[in-house]
């Protein structure tokens, strides 16, 4: 099929799916205002190819058809690789107001821990999964299709194992086993995009026991699967550009995908049963997304020291010591993020299959801190900006005759300063920390990715403690 431009992309999601928001089965996504924006924040990724600088970076040749593909189905296989996938997930988000895309991010960090895994299944079960995972890449890549990562199970009573549970679809599980494939039931939840995609690959969440092998099961199909319902986030359609100058046009989607019987056939299956890789397919994809995230908040971070430094100069206080050090506090957070990014992938690690996984450790203090980090860099960027962040006039205001004038007259800030500019900049800060899709975000930031214990269980399990203790022992003399 070749590269689709945007309109093909929101062509395609004319497809009969059953998505619901507001209360209300959306008949045609791509006229429902609130979905539509984020429809088009997506189709951003269907667009950058047709600028010339960005092209090398965003297009590369599929190794098995010679033909041009997506660079994020490009199976990384050197430290480098790993760097172009940061960069290129970085200048995607850049480029989508500093709001991740999310069309094949999580989609290929799902296809590339499917491959390390799948390899490893097959070497000790004699399956052929990595054949499917194989033949599934080459058809998404070939029709250039968008693609969401559904792994969080609703989970029910959280100190129960899957099988444990009083309500056993808590965890999506196979209900029944046909020649052709299998049947499943359950739900999923925070899956990005899911309204808006073409495909969905489902993965379990969590390690499994024998007693839990009926939820050990990965796969992926499309999203207009019979019996697959999506609930989508509830998002407003109707946000002014000089107010909401982020979420009135990039947002991305989250969504609960219910799975009501619904069957998958057996060249789209990647795992069945085989309970004791569920954990291990759970904690790759965890660093594969955790890596996309690293990537992804950068720019962000880059945004909030813009804004900071030019509301400093706006406000006549851009050399003032205690406006530098909020500032400087933002650039150690920002450069914190990248150098972990970039570490990940120069100290990656090489797999039996040849391929480039992102250093788990150092993936994981990267995403903690971005979360960690996060709510004290906004509170430096809303200290520099100061009150009129959440006080400041509408647009609406600066077009009324009767009170522009004394807007341009009073808000003013420093000698020669616009007033409207000065004000855009006060509503992007506003934006980015302060309406109701900034608090969507913050939440999105401690919890996306995995929750900030997540990292920590993470990081403990990857660091070698036990050579530390070593070196003290020799170090005293200590048998």
């Amino acid at each position: 099929m070749g590269l689709r431009n945007a309109k093909q992309y929101i062509d395609s999601l004319r497809d009969g799916r059953e998505v619901y928001i507001h209360g209300e089965r959306v008949k045609d996504i791509t006229k429902h205002a609130s979905l539509r924006k984020a429809i088009d924040h997506g189709a951003i990724d269907y667009e950058l190819d047709q600028r010339p600088e960005l092209r090398p970076l965003l297009v590369a040749k599929s190794p098995k058809t010679g033909n041009e593909i997506r660079r994020y189905f490009e199976l990384p296989r050197t430290a480098e690789d790993l760097l172009r996938r940061q960069e290129l997930i970085e200048t995607t988000t850049r480029n989508g107001g500093s709001v991740v895309i999310f069309m094949k991010e999580i989609g290929t960090d799902a296809l590339n821990a499917l491959n390390m895994v799948c390899y490893d299944m097959d070497k000790k079960f004699g399956t052929r999964y990595s054949g499917r995972v194989a033949d599934y890449r080459q058809y998404l890549e070939e029709n250039d299709l968008s693609m969401s990562g559904a792994v969080t199970d609703v989970k029910g009573d959280r100190k129960l194992r899957p099988s444990q549970q009083e309500m056993p679809d808590y965890y999506l599980r196979v209900v029944d086993r046909r020649k052709e494939g299998v049947i499943v039931r359950g739900a999923k939840v925070h899956t990005t995009s899911a309204p808006i995609t073409n495909e969905l690959i489902v993965l379990p969440t969590r390690a499994m026991t024998e007693s839990d092998k009926d939820y050990c099961v990965a796969f992926g199909i499309p999203v207009n699967t019979k019996g697959v319902k999506i609930i989508s986030r509830p998002e407003r359609g109707d946000l002014g550009g000089f107010d909401y100058p982020l979420s009135s046009r990039h947002v991305t989607l989250e969504a609960m995908t219910i799975f009501d019987d619904v069957f998958v056939p057996n060249e789209r299956i990647f795992m069945d049963g085989e309970w004791g890789f569920a954990g291990a397919l759970a904690n790759c994809f965890a660093t594969w997304h955790r890596f996309t995230g690293i990537s992804y908040k950068y720019p962000f971070a880059e945004l909030m020291i813009g804004a900071a430094t030019l509301i400093s100069d706006y406000n006549g206080v851009p050399h003032a010591s205690h406006i530098q050090d909020r500032i400087t506090e933002l650039v150690i957070y920002a450069q914190s993020i990248k150098t972990f990014g970039r570490a990940a992938a120069l100290e990656c690690v090489m797999t039996e299959n040849g391929v480039a996984y992102p250093n788990p450790l150092l993936c994981n203090i990267g995403k903690y801190i971005f979360a960690a980090d996060y709510h004290t860099s906004m509170k430096a960027l809303q200290e520099v900006a100061g009150g009129l962040v959440v006080t400041g006039p509408t647009e609406a205001d600066c077009k009324n005759p009767a009170t522009r004038g004394f807007i341009e007259k009073y808000l003013g800030g420093r000698k020669g300063a616009d007033a409207i500019n000065r004000l855009k900049v006060m509503k992007l800060i506003r934006d980015m920390g302060s309406t109701e899709g900034a608090g969507e975000w913050w939440v999105g930031t401690l919890h996306g990715e995995g929750s900030l214990q997540a990292q920590r269980l993470s990081i403990g399990r990857e660091f070698d403690v036990k050579r530390c203790v070593d070196y003290v022992r020799t170090l005293l003399e200590i048998k």
